[in-house]
């Protein structure tokens, strides 16, 4: 076995290698292959890898395995060497044949300096020409890349820091070669897998070399070209055991056995089984190749006189001379070489359909997301924040004004404003015309005369028929402090005329005749029934308040809620709110006013106030008289009555069903029956109730709803500061994104750019 070379040992060059074969001997490549490789190389310079699973080919292999001398021998340079780990970065080979003299353009890939980063490529220097020179450009290269945060040139230069800034990294350099006698080949070397580290080296390197590894490996689309020295124990090499975790089948396994030369003896059929595919077999096989030792090396070797003794070696020695003709094809760098240019631009075939969809599906889903982020800053802030303002004002109006559909802000306050009507409608004052021991014996007024009118037209006088129903119409907002129908108590008749009772009406009699009462007891009992309009009137105006604000609230998020970090948002709802509470002062100052001006009774109605006088005066006259005769009076259709009137017209006198009671005679409580149809029909006839179930819904809409709108634009203009010198800044600060957001569309802007740039690079595939 020949004795084992240095590890700085290398391959030398010089200029006249120009005319030797390097990696293959003249090869011959189809055009269409060259296309294929050149595309994936493009592709691969948008950074596109991050998002789309490229072909490529990955060489790993543990420490010492042969790697680097491998890699030399493929792409004809000189790696650098050095104690440990040599390869710190992953280190791209494109290698392309072409009918112009060699050189060599290296550049850096920083993929990986920050979340959201676009890549960068930095040209590192000239184009060599001179092969010798390639050693020296790749290692000071490697320093730049260890060092991302200073700038590349002070490498190229010379400078050598005392301590890297990292150890190992995911960004990369790419040696792209051109030369008459190379093969069209690209693929990655990556850092050797480590074992153990020595004094003064970092344990976590191990983990990390074996995560970048990885990250390669993992895609369905990496073809892993896996690097085993024959001189160790094939069971001990973990980059074997790596390679078949992921790829446990072997179908995208191409595994290189180095070092073949140094095989203990006794051992050489255990690793020519693996050549013949007998042991731990591979899709595309096992092959050996046989690098230059160390003291031919040291005489400066060309790379055609390599090959030459590559090929000497293998057909001398055993066990590899004794292999047929088939497995013969998988000895040396040149077969190697070519198969693995082969089975590359098969796989990119094979992938470029799948990669075209992949890339088209990204492209959309990543415009969709940029779609859902907040519109980005404008150039023009003031006109961007005016223009958002305009569209919240014309909603804002629109759902003011009605808009279709349940949620509708008018929608929302009409069941309050019933639930308001409903309310006042029954604090109507129930006058009783019986003494109170005596009205359990006397059944309800069938007033038919209200037929037309609001839910009921029975008069109820009993008080176990006085109780609240109101559980079916409360919407739970305010039921316990105001119940929805506050029952009015019954009003017997000693209540109106009875001497004895606080609030007599003699005792605010003056000069009057005897059987006339001053007008302050019926403003007594107006005022009764108008003090309990004021709960359901703020009730009302509560909930409207309650509603409007939600309402604002909706509609600030939904135009405001995605501009910039958020402040904006937060501005107008605090200026909508005090919009708003003005906008409320002035309905309830409003309401206020109804209600005093309701304490003070008066109407000029006359027509309609002595209509329902009538009526309820003949009503409560009649049940007092003949109950039943009433009730035939007041019931529809009954024959009798229709005679009667029929007979009374017979003699010229002509009236309705309901002036029949005012032929009753007199009742001594006549006064008292006044007084209440003088109260009733008050309330009753199209004058305070009614009235005021306009009034008040009309007074909030006017000035909480519809005044809403009163000075808005104003508003937002002051409170925002829209008007001042410093309008533009302001506005540039409003609509600044939000931390999340700007590093989010920064990914995606940087991903959509690389993702253009990848579809350009297809399009232009001619093949």
């Amino acid at each position: 076995m020949s004795a084992q070379a240095s590890p700085s040992t290398s391959f030398s060059f010089t200029d006249s290698d120009v005319d030797e074969a390097v990696g293959l001997a003249n090869p011959v490549t189809a055009q269409r292959r060259r296309a294929l490789l050149d595309i994936i190389n493009r592709l691969r310079n948008t950074g596109i890898q991050n998002d789309i699973d490229l072909p490529m080919i990955a060489v790993i292999g543990s420490q010492s395995a042969g790697k680097s001398s491998l890699i030399e021998s493929i792409s004809g340079i000189t790696l650098p060497r050095s104690s440990g780990t040599c390869t710190r970065c992953p280190t791209e080979c494109k290698l392309t044949h072409a009918d112009t003299p060699w050189t060599c353009d290296i550049k850096l890939h920083f993929i990986n300096d920050q979340q959201g980063a676009r890549p960068r490529i930095v040209p590192f220097g000239d184009a060599i020409s001179s092969r010798p020179e390639v050693e020296e450009r790749i290692r000071r290269a490697q320093r730049a890349i260890l060092n991302p945060t200073k700038d590349p040139k002070v490498f190229l230069e010379g400078a050598a820091p005392e301590r890297n800034e990292t150890s190992f990294s995911k960004n990369y350099i790419s040696l792209e070669i051109s030369g008459r006698d190379l093969a069209d080949l690209s693929f990655v070397d990556l850092p050797g897998l480590i074992a153990s580290v020595g004094q003064g080296g970092n344990v976590q390197d191990i983990e990390l070399v074996r995560d970048l590894v990885i990250s390669y490996i993992e895609k369905p689309s990496c073809l892993i070209l896996l690097t085993v020295a024959c001189e160790t124990d094939f069971e001990n090499q973990g980059a074997h055991h790596l390679a078949k975790e992921f790829d446990p089948e072997g179908r995208r396994t191409v595994g290189v056995l180095t070092k073949p030369d140094r095989i203990p003896r006794g051992e050489e059929e255990s690793w020519a089984r693996l050549v013949r595919n007998e042991r731990e077999p591979l899709a595309n096989n096992w092959y050996c190749v046989k690098q230059p030792s160390s003291h031919i090396l040291a005489q400066g070797i060309r790379w055609g006189e390599a090959r030459r003794q590559e090929e000497e070696f293998f057909s001398r020695t055993q066990p590899w001379r004794s292999l047929d003709p088939l497995h013969k094809t998988y000895l040396g760098t040149g077969n190697l070489t070519e198969r693995l240019s082969v089975i590359l631009a098969e796989l990119i075939e094979k992938r470029l359909p799948e990669i075209q969809r992949d890339l088209h599906k990204f492209l959309q889903q990543t415009e969709r997301e940029i779609s859902t982020l907040p519109p980005e800053p404008s150039s023009n802030p003031l006109g961007e924040v005016l223009k958002v303002i305009d569209g919240f004002k014309k909603e804002l109006s629109e759902r003011i004004e009605g808009t279709p559909g349940e949620d509708g802000l008018l929608q929302n306050i009409r069941p309050h404003t019933e639930k308001f009507r409903r309310r006042i409608r029954a604090t109507a004052p129930k006058f009783v015309p019986w003494e109170r021991n005596d009205a359990h014996r006397h059944s309800s007024l069938p007033t038919t005369f209200l037929a037309n009118e609001e839910e009921g037209n029975i008069e109820n006088f009993r008080d176990e028929e006085d109780q609240d129903d109101s559980s079916d119409d409360n919407d739970g907002d305010d039921s316990s402090e105001h119940p929805d129908r506050p029952p009015s108590e019954p009003v017997y008749r000693e209540f109106v005329v009875e001497p004895h009772m606080s609030h007599f009406p003699s005792r605010s009699r003056t000069r009057e005749l005897p059987d006339h009462y001053p007008f302050v007891v019926q403003k007594m009992y107006i005022s009764e029934f108008v003090q309990k309009w004021q709960r359901p009137a703020i009730s009302l105006f509560d909930a409207v308040y309650r509603i409007l604000k939600k309402d604002i609230n909706k509609v600030v998020d939904r135009h405001f809620a995605r501009m910039g970090r958020g402040g904006a948002k937060q501005s107008v709802l605090m200026i909508m709110h005090e919009h708003l509470d003005e906008a409320a002062t002035r309905s309830r100052e409003r309401i206020d006013w109804l209600l005093q001006l309701e304490s003070s009774p008066a109407t000029s109605n006359t027509h309609y106030y002595l209509d329902y006088k009538n009526k309820f005066l003949a009503c409560y006259r009649g049940f007092r008289h003949n109950e039943n005769a009433a009730r035939n009076i007041w019931t529809a259709n009954q024959r009798g009555v229709n005679e009667a009137i029929s007979a009374l017209s017979a003699i010229g006198i002509n009236i309705r069903p309901a002036d029949l009671p005012k032929l009753f005679p007199s009742d001594p409580m006549e006064p008292a029956l006044n007084i209440m149809a003088s109260v009733r029909a008050y309330f009753q006839g199209m004058i305070a109730y009614k009235r005021f179930v306009d009034e008040v819904p009309n007074a909030i809409d006017n000035e909480a709803v519809r005044g809403l709108m009163h000075g808005l634009d104003q508003a937002l203009r002051d409170g925002l500061q829209l008007t001042g010198a410093d309008a533009q800044d302001r506005c540039a600060i409003m609509l600044q994104d939000p931390p999340s957001v700007a590093t989010k569309r920064q990914e995606l802007n940087v991903k959509l750019e690389r993702l253009k740039a990848a579809r350009t690079e297809l399009m232009r595939l001619s093949v």
